[in-house]
């Protein structure tokens, strides 16, 4: 009999979800699974709790981004910020647990770390027996991800489980698969097919620009920077379902009809990416990923203090993307680029080195075929031998 496999992200932003859906679909090509529940877990809580997750850190991340990347910074201490985070998530929970205990899964995959939590406190107080894999979708490993129990971590970089070890997490259970994307991004695309589709020519230096899944976006402010810049390039502007800032740009480059398309919400965008000399977006961890999994270098914009700045370092430091620290710099920066062909190809051969386009079937493939093992239960002593090893740097 196949097994059972429950898939937990949590909608706080977009990429959780999408790396959920990009597992669930990875899993139900399989035919050693026999049924994949794919659930929003803050869909199992209550109103207010929810809104706490998603809806406050949309705000936050428009009126008080440096607030965020404070607390983001601040809130990364290990053995530390989880319990804390545990003591608001399990009394909101319940509704969450009657759904794991009457889905009766084999294999649970979470893809952020409320539920990642409260799974992990039932198998640790022998509530539940399920294999748990936490998928991290961000290029650092944050103190809010560490849970009790478990049987596989899956990061996006070797940094990350170096990271952990040091933390103390066993390292055979540290699996380097990357953020799962979903397939089409593995799959080969006709980038000159693309292009005519969009009535756009082929040989020219494409820029795709992307504005942010929470709105949050500098794309109107970029297009400016586009205007003026005196080399030859075409633009392709994805605004999502931000209908107003679609309007606007649509207004700005009304009189350049052949370098410009403007888009709105698109199931077009990796073959998109796979038609783009360079991509120009914040750094999310998904929309990241899928940017690696094109080889697509990438120009980070108005990165939010926190996980995208964490995000912007390990595509910076790999010489996979460049960075603009304001607007203003876009047309400069790119000029530089365009005008130096070389620098473009190394960026993008960096971009391929990080890029994981099969990450959802290689964490399919591990949870489903290897061998059982019990899961790691870190204990109350365990725990306090560990903070003072951090404390004491050793």
């Amino acid at each position: 009999m196949g097994k059972r496999v429950l898939i937990l992200s949590a909608s706080v932003g977009s990429g959780h979800v999408k790396a959920a859906d990009a597992l669930a679909r990875a899993m139900r090509e399989r035919s050693d699974v026999e049924e994949v529940l794919c659930d929003d877990s803050l869909d199992h809580t209550n109103i207010l709790h929810k809104q706490f997750y998603s809806t406050l850190y949309k705000k936050l991340s428009e009126m008080l981004p440096e607030f965020l990347g404070w607390w983001y910074e601040t809130s990364d201490d290990p053995w530390v910020a989880d319990k804390s985070r545990l003591a608001i998530d399990l009394p909101q929970a319940l509704p969450l647990m009657s759904l794991v205990k009457d889905f009766r899964p084999d294999v649970i995959l979470c893809t952020h770390f409320m539920p990642a939590g409260v799974i992990s406190w039932l198998i640790a107080n022998g509530k539940l027996e399920a294999r748990l894999g936490v998928v991290v979708t961000d290029f650092h490993f944050h103190a809010f991800w560490i849970t009790r129990a478990f049987n596989w971590y899956f990061v996006a970089q070797e940094d990350d489980k170096i990271h952990m070890e040091a933390l103390g997490l066993p390292g055979d259970r540290i699996m380097i698969t990357g953020i799962p994307v979903e397939p089409e991004f593995a799959q080969p695309v006709n980038a000159d097919a693309v292009l005519r589709r969009h009535g756009l020519q082929v040989g020219r230096p494409t820029f795709l620009v992307v504005g942010g899944a929470l709105g949050l976006s500098p794309a109107t402010a970029v297009v400016r920077q586009l205007l003026n810049l005196d080399r030859d390039f075409q633009a392709v502007i994805v605004c999502g379902r931000n209908e107003e800032m679609q309007d606007d740009i649509v207004q700005l480059v009304k009189s350049r009809p052949g370098d410009f398309r403007v888009l709105g919400y698109t199931a077009e965008i990796s073959e998109l990416m796979a038609a783009s000399t360079m991509i120009l977006t914040k750094p999310g961890g998904m929309t990241t990923a899928e940017a690696l999994a094109r080889g697509l270098p990438m120009m980070i914009l108005d990165p939010i203090g926190g996980q995208e700045e964490r995000n912007s370092d390990v595509l910076l430091e790999a010489g996979a993307a460049v960075k603009c620290t304001e607007v203003t710099l876009v047309a400069h920066k790119l000029r530089r680029l365009i005008d130096d062909p070389p620098r473009l190809e190394r960026m993008r051969e960096a971009a391929r080195q990080l890029g994981r386009p099969n990450a959802a079937r290689d964490i399919a493939r591990i949870t489903l075929e290897e061998p059982e093992k019990r899961p790691v239960i870190i204990s109350k002593l365990r725990e306090k031998v560990l903070r003072k090893r951090i404390a004491e740097g050793t």
